[in-house]
């Protein structure tokens, strides 16, 4: 997979992630600031670095599941690690300003 395709590829892992919800927040994670990077090898080999909103998340395995399985639905996407980091800690700051208008933070 050449550089070009590779972008593609994390383009649409992120039009993926985007059907990923917080359970308790009505915004994706992308826009919510959670997914710190993602990383596509040639071989189609991703990781994913991410975050919560708190450490302590009661739905935390279900939201990294989530993550995992739509990496995996993205075309050229041959395995997915998804990495969960508190560093930096996760705040309103990180989200995109659509999120922050759609939860009255604008």
């Amino acid at each position: 997979m050449d550089a070009n395709r590779i972008l593609e590829v994390e383009k649409e892992i992120v039009a993926q992630l985007k059907t990923v919800f917080d359970p308790e927040i009505p915004v994706n994670v992308y826009d919510l600031g959670l997914i710190y990077e993602i990383d596509v090898e040639p071989d189609g080999y991703a990781t994913i670095r991410m975050t919560l909103t708190a450490p302590n998340c009661p739905m935390a395995e279900a939201v990294i599941q989530d993550v995992n399985d739509k990496t995996r639905m993205a075309s050229g996407v041959t395995d997915v690690t998804v990495i969960l980091t508190f560093d930096p800690p996760w705040d309103k700051d990180m989200m995109s300003e659509e999120a922050k208008l759609e939860l009255g933070f604008l």
